[in-house]
């Protein structure tokens, strides 16, 4: 995200590519983000008619496979923990998600949307542009990965209401790779001191020669555009320096998930344009009892 008052290019297409799902992708679908489309605002038709007219091409189908993956597995996970009694979920650099505003399981978990503070103004007005309530449960905490320090984020989560004595979930999806290394230590260390039985599902992206030639192929397309919109790629880490980075700040590593894992797990091959590619991984890993 910008810090200019309107959401990044790379937001956008992210949740354009949620929407785009819905409309050009074969059922069964994998993840149904009913509010992507409205979150679009005026950039709508414009974003989701590439998709309409060019759905089958790498850059594109890649796209949605990435957003839908990361979506579905992450609130999955979501809903089992809630099940278990977990009822905090807090979205580091959240965008245009939109779980607070459409999902049923909102209703039993306290949302916690991290994000830059202009961005999240930006937000609030699209909320109110759109007629999409904000529910009582939801609350946006402003926060700068790149520029605070790590205590400034558990400070600002509990002012919002975050109990720093209950476990949560927390999502860190699509954001690691526009930051430095130091940025996403400093935000690891301030996970890995929240309570005993939280959990993290972090997205990192693999380093060039970890890539499959259509993961490859992605990277050179996405990272020259994201370059050229003020937003380059910074971040790459195999699953052995993500390993580190965790145990480094207290978090144990639970698994390390690929999209094929997601999209299915029989193997069987979509009739759409979605395949699994070799380029971003999820890890999942929890706050162990001190």
């Amino acid at each position: 995200m910008t810090n200019s008052g309107q959401p990044s290019r790379t937001a956008l297409m992210a949740a354009a590519a949620r929407a785009a799902h819905l409309l050009v992708d074969d059922a069964p679908s994998i993840f149904s983000d009913t509010l992507a489309h409205t979150f679009l605002g005026r950039d709508a038709e414009e974003l989701l008619g590439y998709h309409r007219s060019y759905g089958a091409h790498p850059v594109l189908a890649g796209a949605r496979t990435t957003a839908v993956t990361r979506g579905r597995y992450t609130e999955d996970r979501l809903a089992e923990l809630a099940d278990r009694g977990v009822d905090q979920y807090v979205i580091l650099g959240a965008g245009l998600d939109s779980f607070a505003y459409r999902s049923e399981l909102a209703a039993r978990v306290r949302v916690f949307e991290v994000d830059l503070p202009a961005t999240q103004e930006w937000k609030r007005e699209l909320l109110a542009a759109t007629g999409t309530e904000v529910p009582p449960s939801a609350a946006f905490v402003p926060f700068d990965f790149e520029q605070e320090p790590a205590h400034a984020l558990a400070g600002r989560l509990a002012g919002a209401g975050f109990d720093p004595a209950r476990p949560a979930l927390v999502a860190w999806l699509g954001v690691t790779m526009y930051l430095t290394r130091e940025a996403v230590g400093r935000t690891l260390a301030a996970v890995g001191g929240f309570a005993p039985g939280t959990e993290l599902i972090v997205e990192h992206l693999l380093p060039a020669g970890l890539r499959d030639e259509a993961g490859q192929s992605y990277a050179e397309a996405v990272m020259a555009a994201a370059a050229g919109q003020g937003e380059p790629w910074r971040t790459f880490l195999s699953v052995e320096q993500m390993d580190a980075l965790l145990r480094e700040h207290r978090l144990n590593p639970v698994e390390y998930v690929r999209q094929h894992e997601i999209m299915d797990p029989s193997g069987r091959e979509r009739t759409d344009a979605l395949r699994p590619f070799g380029l971003s991984v999820l890890a999942r890993a929890g706050v162990p009892a001190r």
